[in-house]
């Protein structure tokens, strides 16, 4: 389209005074800042404009664009929605800036989404724009996507003073990954979400961040103050945050006695299981919903060095599994729980002792454990049943316990346990790379065919000897859907 096309554009739609809702999809159309110019001329015409979503993504805009752009948006006194799709679109500092300063004098504004990836924006512009989001005082809902933006941890200290004095914000979603947070920017951004005592939903993305142990204790200081907050997820991937950043988050959480839905994405962090973060989750008694991953698995998304992959790999003990159990136990309301704890070193103890605490979840329906190879081992898989025998009210059960070193006696406790959950009705159970031979097939069957509520069954044993096969479907018998791997 080209900046004589979008002019264009922008002309026809100044003569559309009645409008109030518009999308306009542009990205990718070569539009540079006069184009940028002549589109927000003919929006500025557009008084009774409520809601907008400019998609104008992988252009050339730049800071000059960005300037006119904002000033077209300003002249929109009824806008109350608006969604801006800017990345690669060199805008750098000062247009970071201008857009900050444009959007604070859009009065009426309420919901705000604003995806600025790849813009070398940097610590002034980081800054800028968090000013001028301050003075959009009436903002309820915030979406704000600054991904790899050479922005240090003074611009984000900077941005997270200025979100601080949006006091009426009840959702909140921040993209910092791949910038430079360090314990300033972690800092500045906690004490400003301290400051936002109405918000019930917050959502950081904050992979490869650098941030370490300490640099957490701020960001977990400022969630313990965000006492109205239900609905809390981070992706936390690829720090360095430890068993002491651990200890630091759970304290946050455990003040934040009215979270309800918890997912927390934690691998690639030197994690061990420290018991503060159990001790912070015994805390929320409302917690009703939690994913928590901490395994050790290549991230796709993310290319590392394998030597740096290794130094920064979580380390879950027996103990740290049992204190996470722990704390696990006490949060009478969990009625969904799923754990991604692959590639640890959780072993037989940390396994009995986890499935101990979960007997004690009486509340739980929906449950997924992702255990490969933790060398678990009979007596620790037969642990982890015997507590789940436990949780009658389940429903619904997925276990992934490849590669851990369970024979036939661990398989037989385990569907022992299994066979006392006279609830569950869908079921599916990994035991890939193990050793349960016939004798552990019989007691598998055994034990879950005391499950007479079961009806969708999902079995990965790679049996490949013929000799060794059972006939399941002879085993559970009604209306169940066996499949076998």
């Amino acid at each position: 389209m080209g900046d004589e096309g979008v002019s264009s554009l922008g002309f026809g739609l100044g003569k559309c005074i009645n409008l109030s809702d518009l999308t306009l999809e542009l990205s990718e159309n070569q539009i540079g800042a006069i184009g940028a110019s002549g589109l927000c001329s003919g929006l500025g015409k557009c008084s009774n404009l409520q809601n907008l979503t400019l998609q104008l993504q992988r252009n050339q805009i730049g800071e000059e664009g960005v300037s006119d752009l904002c000033f077209g948006l300003g002249q929109c006194t009824n806008l109350q929605n608006l969604a801006l799709h800017l990345e690669s679109n060199k805008i750098g500092p000062k247009g970071a800036s201008f857009l900050g300063s444009g959007l604070g004098k859009c009065a009426n504004l309420s919901k705000l989404t604003l995806y600025l990836y790849n813009n070398n924006i940097g610590n002034e512009g980081s800054a800028g724009l968090g000013t001028g989001l301050g003075n959009s005082s009436n903002l309820s809902s915030l979406i704000l996507k600054m991904k790899d933006n050479n922005i240090g941890a003074i611009g984000i200290s900077s941005l997270g003073y200025g979100l601080g004095k949006c006091n009426k914000l009840s959702y909140f979603e921040l993209s910092l990954e791949g910038n430079i947070i360090c314990a300033t920017g972690a800092s500045g951004i906690g004490s400003g979400l301290a400051k936002c005592t109405t918000l019930s939903n917050l959502i950081l993305y904050l992979r490869s961040s650098n941030i370490g142990g300490n640099s957490v204790s701020g960001l977990g200081s400022g969630l313990a103050n965000c006492t109205n907050l239900s609905n809390l997820t981070i992706y936390f991937e690829s720090n360095q945050i430890g068993d002491e950043g651990l200890s630091y988050l759970g304290y946050g959480l455990g003040k934040c006695t009215n979270l309800t839905n918890l997912t927390l994405y934690l691998e690639a962090n030197n994690i061990g299981g420290d018991a503060g973060f159990g001790s912070g989750l015994a805390n929320c008694t409302n917690l009703s919903n939690l994913t928590l991953c901490m395994r050790n698995e290549v991230l796709r998304f993310l290319v590392k060095i394998k030597s740096e992959r290794q130094k920064s790999n979580n380390k879950i003990s027996a103990t740290g599994g049992s204190s996470l159990g722990s704390g696990l136990r006490k949060c009478a309301n969990l009625s969904n729980l799923t754990l991604y704890l692959d590639n640890n070193k959780i072993g037989q103890t940390g396994a009995s002792g986890l499935g101990s605490c979960l007997g004690k979840c009486t509340h739980l329906s929906n449950l997924t454990l992702h255990l490969h190879n933790n060398k678990i081992g009979d007596e620790g898989v037969s642990g982890l049943g015997s507590g789940l025998g436990k949780c009658t009210n389940l429903q619904n059960l997925t276990l992934k316990l490849s590669k851990n070193q369970i024979d036939a006696n661990g398989t037989s406790g385990l569907c022992s346990g299994l066979g006392k959950c006279t609830n569950l009705s869908n079921l599916t159970l990994h035991l890939k790379g193990n050793n349960i031979g016939a004798a552990g097939k019989f007691g598998l069957c055994s034990g879950l065919g005391k499950c007479t509520k079961l009806s969708n069954l999902a079995l990965y044993l790679y049996v490949s000897n013929q000799k060794d096969q059972l006939n399941f479907q002879q085993v559970f018998v009604g209306d169940k859907n066996v499949a076998k791997n």
